[in-house]
């Protein structure tokens, strides 16, 4: 599913990636953990292709088969419309926009009609608990909803993987608790990959595999 090799990251005199390999199966959650500024936020950003990776000897990353460094910028943002979902801290939505409108976004980038694109959204949200809320603007819903609203927003077009940054660093300890869940009920429901950065000790207990970062590099040693 995701095949990264000697990735590598500067700015400036900053070396913050130092040469990180990583090999995640389909279908797999994996958690990385680890202290702030070790890199964790920058490899999520590599792995989603929201950043490049400073150019290296032998660097590879590929996500689906894909080689993602080959790509240009509009076959990029392409593939990733297509293939990949995001599910950050802050939710992300639009405040103007319905939980409707904002799970469609997506979709309707990807040049899907707006029938279709409402249809799946309406699915997504019924499955997530959200039936009554979708007409709902996020200031008028609670951060769990909300952040159930960008679970659906990133499952929209169906991706390969999805990646999350701190999902649950915003919510109460019940609200995280179903969020944290919500990923199995994902992972068992669509065969979804996760990968996650998380400070969250029990979600990154209830990962397949739990991966540390330490000053850049990911860590062999046991945890």
């Amino acid at each position: 599913m995701i095949e990264a090799k000697n990735i590598h990251k500067f700015y400036g005199d900053l070396e913050v990636l130092k040469g990180v390999d990583l090999s995640i199966k389909k279908g797999e959650i994996v958690a990385i953990v680890g202290p702030s500024g070790a890199g964790k936020t920058t490899l999520l950003q590599i792995l989603g292709t929201l950043d490049y990776p400073s150019k290296g000897k032998d660097s590879k990353l590929a996500i689906s088969t894909k080689n993602i460094l080959e790509l240009k910028d509009n076959e990029l943002s392409k593939f990733r419309n297509q293939h990949i979902g995001f599910i950050f801290q802050f939710h992300q939505l639009l405040p103007e926009f319905t939980a409707l409108e904002n799970v469609c976004i997506p979709a309707f980038i990807g040049n899907t009609s707006k029938k279709d694109a409402e249809n799946k959204a309406k699915e997504l949200l019924n499955f997530l608990g959200l039936s009554s809320r979708m007409h709902h603007k996020p200031n008028e819903l609670s951060g769990g909803e909300q952040q159930r609203v960008a679970v659906a927003r990133a499952l929209i077009n169906n991706p390969d993987v999805i990646f999350a940054d701190e999902p649950s660093g915003n919510l109460d300890s019940s609200s995280a608790k179903n969020l944290h869940e919500l990923f199995f009920t994902l992972r068992d429901t669509f065969n979804q990959t996760f990968v996650i950065v998380t400070h969250n000790k029990e979600l990154a207990e209830m990962a397949d595999r739990k991966l540390e970062m330490i000053d850049g590099k990911i860590s062999n040693r046991p945890l």
